[in-house]
């Protein structure tokens, strides 16, 4: 099914809706926290948890109950983890909002939710119909609807409709730069990501998916907030960072570490979102449409490096090819 958002918020406002909850795995988990983001800056009377899937079944706290919507999101649909926690929000009494791009995955059984939706998975898709961008279109006509106090709700859309072009600018105006790092950097065997924000988790999501899980490349992500609470101590003239600059209230964190690494003559790539035209977003709302550019960024530097390094972004030695399998809290 395709996203009306105007007609599932009508579903929603039928119930007393106190929290929010979003649950996944890996990529897809971060794809749910610009949502999550979303809520704790945006609303006066939500309360939002975001968890991995797995982590949330085994917490099961007691406000997931028939007061509360999850999101559960799979792009494959078949995730164990989130199926899972779909079962456990249904039993108790979460209005469920699942998506994936598999319209015949286990995820779209019936019994796992009350709304199934589903997107195509290519370069022509708009950003407007990829999860992170239903999820907003999702909250953006809920809180519209539901607190008077809530302002931006037409900088939203208009910010959802101008996220394509600025990500078609990005992707042009970086490539030369990704182009050169994967040169450099191709054999580089370890490097650091920062970011923040609402752009953290796609950040943490180039580290952990692009480059670990995509290129079997080193790596960790680091807050750019807490870079100067112990991590800065590793800098030395051979080490590799990647500083995400945000464009909004956070692009403070991002230039601060970035100065600092520059100073003390850390290797640095400085991917900045003020050169793609993200001025053309009002600033009450630009902070959210960040994770869109960064999420692209990690795609383009994980296919330049796959490009110099002859390792197809489709290989793994462990992801579905051993039993990594756990025991389910249901029999």
């Amino acid at each position: 099914m395709k996203l009306n958002e105007q007609e599932l918020v009508k579903k929603l406002t039928e119930r007393e809706i106190s929290d929010f909850y979003f649950a996944a795995c890996g990529g897809s988990l971060n794809d749910l926290y610009p949502a999550h983001y979303f809520i704790e800056k945006e609303s006066r009377r939500l309360h939002s948890t975001y968890l991995p899937a797995r982590e949330l079944t085994l917490t099961d706290p007691p406000r997931w109950n028939e007061h509360s919507v999850t999101f559960v999101l799979s792009h494959s649909g078949n995730t164990p983890e989130v199926i899972e926690a779909a079962r456990l929000a249904k039993q108790n009494g979460s209005f469920v909002i699942a998506i994936s791009h598999d319209p015949e995955s286990k995820l779209a059984n019936p019994d796992l939710y009350d709304v199934f939706y589903t997107y195509e998975w290519d370069e022509k898709t708009s950003q407007q119909d990829v999860p992170m961008g239903m999820e907003l279109r999702i909250l953006n006509e809920y809180l519209h609807q539901t607190e008077d106090t809530y302002q931006n709700y037409s900088q939203m859309l208009a910010g959802l409709g101008k996220i394509d072009q600025i990500i078609a600018n990005a992707e042009k105006y970086q490539l030369p730069a990704a182009q050169k790092f994967a040169q450099k950097y191709r054999k580089q065997d370890f490097m650091y990501i920062l970011g923040s924000g609402a752009a953290r988790s796609q950040a943490y999501g180039f580290a952990i998916c692009s480059m670990m899980e995509m290129q079997w490349m080193d790596c960790a992500f680091i807050d750019s907030a807490e870079f100067f609470h112990g991590p800065f101590e590793v800098l030395q003239d051979d080490k590799l960072f990647i500083q995400c600059v945000n464009v909004g209230k956070n692009r403070v964190l991002d230039t601060r570490s970035r100065d600092f690494i520059q100073k003390y003559h850390g290797q640095i790539e400085i991917i900045d979102a003020k050169n793609f035209g993200m001025e053309v977003i009002d600033d009450a709302v630009v902070d959210y449409f960040n994770p869109f550019v960064f999420y692209k960024m990690g795609v383009l530097y994980r296919d330049q490096l796959a490009l110099k390094r002859a390792h197809d972004t489709d290989f793994r030695q462990y992801m579905g090819k051993v039993d990594y399998s756990y025991k389910s809290i249901f029999s």
